[in-house]
């Protein structure tokens, strides 16, 4: 009871000398709960990105091919596929067709052959993998989709969380290929 009562007093204390908080000219909402996700997510295309932009075009084909490395997939593999994958997965999201064409998602689309148009793809996908995200809100974050994967249901939250973690698992493959080539990824490197 005494610790209760000192902690008490010494709450009231510390409220009496801090300044009370400036009234806002502008109202504020609570995000949404796809724009909380957002705020999380958005560092998946920053790092992703940033990591496909640092292969030489010379080096995007490249796959490692010794050890447990058969049959890999290129860098421009895992790149075109993660691109596919957010927009089959966006559009799973938002209920609508993707904007833009994935072919196999697995592989990405076949006709995507230069570095310049990869990335193009890539970036556009990140976009409207975003824009599919910061949708959701608590309304609609836990309907009942039909898997784009299959058999069986998941939710927008549960796409969300796939959008993030398996941009992330192919950027670690990712940062393998490039120091594999001599390259340092941007995110490691010194500031």
């Amino acid at each position: 009871m005494r610790i209760t009562g000192l902690l008490l007093t010494l709450g009231l204390s510390l409220a009496a000398q801090t300044p009370a908080p400036k009234p806002s000219t502008a109202p504020t909402a609570e995000p949404t709960i796809g724009v909380a996700i957002d705020g999380t997510y958005q560092w998946v295309p920053a790092q992703f990105i940033s990591a496909a932009e640092a292969m030489p075009e010379d080096k995007f084909d490249w796959a490692p091919t010794q050890g447990e490395f058969k049959d890999a997939r290129t860098f421009a593999q895992q790149v075109k596929h993660v691109a596919a994958v957010n927009y089959f997965v966006g559009a799973t999201i938002l209920d609508e067709k993707p904007p833009a064409e994935v072919g196999d998602p697995e592989k990405g689309p076949t006709g995507l052959k230069t570095k310049a148009e990869i990335m193009a793809y890539l970036k556009g996908s990140f976009v409207y993998a975003r824009k599919a995200v910061q949708g959701i809100n608590a309304k609609n974050g836990t309907k009942a989709l039909k898997s784009p994967f299959g058999e069986g249901t998941t939710t927008p939250l549960g796409l969300a969380t796939l959008l993030a973690f398996h941009g992330m698992d192919h950027y670690g493959q990712m940062v393998i290929y490039l120091r594999t080539n001599g390259i340092i990824p941007p995110a490691s490197r010194k500031k």
